[in-house]
């Protein structure tokens, strides 16, 4: 079920409230039975990795990730290196 954030429009009090789709959105405040609001903030949803862009389908995307796989190599060395001056 989803959680939704609420702020009352008269004294401010904010909460987050665990409602079915099918329930009615709240419109009193449990505090000060002022008018409520619903708050909407951005979505906890990200994409990373390769396959999600219409590019990484095609057939120059091989060459992209052999270019990304090589900067990967040269910072593990390069960590290596500063691992060992680190904790000397």
């Amino acid at each position: 079920m989803p959680t939704y954030a609420y702020a009352c429009k008269s004294c401010g009090h904010r909460f987050d409230a665990v409602q079915s789709f099918s329930e009615p959105t709240l419109v009193e405040c449990p505090q000060c039975e002022g008018p409520l609001r619903k708050e909407y903030g951005s979505i906890g949803v990200t994409f990373n990795g390769s396959g999600f862009y219409r590019t990484d389908s095609r057939a120059g995307g091989s060459s992209s990730v052999s270019a990304s796989a090589t900067p990967a190599s040269s910072a593990s060395s390069s960590s290596t290196t500063s691992a060992p001056a680190s904790a000397g």
